[in-house]
């Protein structure tokens, strides 16, 4: 594997650097045409749009590193700058959840409770909620960083494509705060806000079940997308906090398939889930790209 990708290294570099102009076109525009747009500036679309703004935030702290690794004949990285890889890497993916979460609250507050949504989703609150999706994360994530900063080193030879919570491997021994933290981290930043958002859809479900096909047909419209954001996202980083967990050594191959997927597949696959199942949204595109058509 090692003597492959050194010899196709420039083709996996114009690879990546293409995936990571993609990543950035494709994200952008969606975030400018919601900000451009007067009839984008509802909480749905305001969520949307610091979603896709997290995957730009995200992939533009990754790829750099990445890039600069495939035209490396050795791939060095010192240990306080993948110690800080980690905690912008962990920050920003579990930021997707609390903004997946706001999402589905803010649909669970149009649907069931269409009167009162003018007074609970204000602009307060929804600045309160961002704000909560994005230094929540940063401060709970800062701990272990802060304790690894500290905890010496036995191993030197760091097997993945970014650093994540596997540097714990690196230890000669794995700290209990850290490794409590973990699970407590694991509950607070993931399975909290994932329960929260079946909650939330499963009232959605009840409600809509018992209304006329036309409102139905609106929830599944503005849900479904949220729902297979949250599907594949939930399984992509639910295997990379299971590698860090297993004793056993995960075969690089996979490694390398499911890193990729987590840098590459998933911040494309939401501008263009959000782009072509959001009505509104597709409408914009439209008007875009081929204005001389009617939407």
């Amino acid at each position: 594997l090692n003597f492959i990708f050194h010899r196709y290294r420039y083709l996996y570099f114009v690879i990546m650097f293409t995936a990571y102009i993609l990543i950035i076109c494709f994200n952008s525009t969606i975030v400018c045409l919601i900000v451009i747009h007067k009839n984008l500036h509802e909480p749905m679309y305001i969520f949307i749009a610091a979603l896709l703004l997290n995957s730009v935030l995200l992939s533009t702290a990754l790829y750099p590193k990445i890039l600069f690794d495939v035209l490396s004949e050795k791939q060095i990285i010192s240990y306080s700058a993948c110690l800080f890889q980690w905690h912008i890497y962990y920050s920003l993916a579990s930021s997707e959840f609390f903004l997946l979460a706001a999402m589905a609250y803010d649909r669970y507050v149009s649907i069931c409770k269409p009167l009162q949504y003018p007074t609970i989703m204000r602009k307060t609150n929804i600045c309160i909620l961002l704000v909560i999706a994005w230094i929540l994360p940063a401060c709970q994530t800062a701990l272990p960083v802060g304790v690894s900063a500290n905890i010496k080193l036995c191993n030197f030879n760091y097997r993945g494509i970014i650093c994540s919570s596997t540097v714990l491997k690196l230890h000669c021994v794995i700290s209990r705060v850290v490794y409590i933290h973990g699970f407590v981290a694991l509950v607070d930043l993931v399975s909290l806000p994932v329960l929260f958002i079946l909650f939330t859809y499963i009232r959605i479900f009840i409600i809509t079940y018992r209304s006329g096909r036309e409102v139905r047909r609106k929830a599944a419209q503005t849900c479904l997308p949220h729902l297979i954001v949250l599907i594949n996202y939930s399984f992509l980083f639910g295997f990379d906090g299971l590698i860090a967990r297993l004793e056993t050594d995960i075969p690089t191959t996979v490694r390398l398939i499911m890193t990729l997927q987590v840098i590459f597949y998933h911040p494309i696959f939401n501008p263009v889930i959000y782009g072509l199942k959001m009505k509104e949204i597709y409408k914009e595109l439209r008007k875009l790209f081929c204005p001389g058509k009617i939407v």
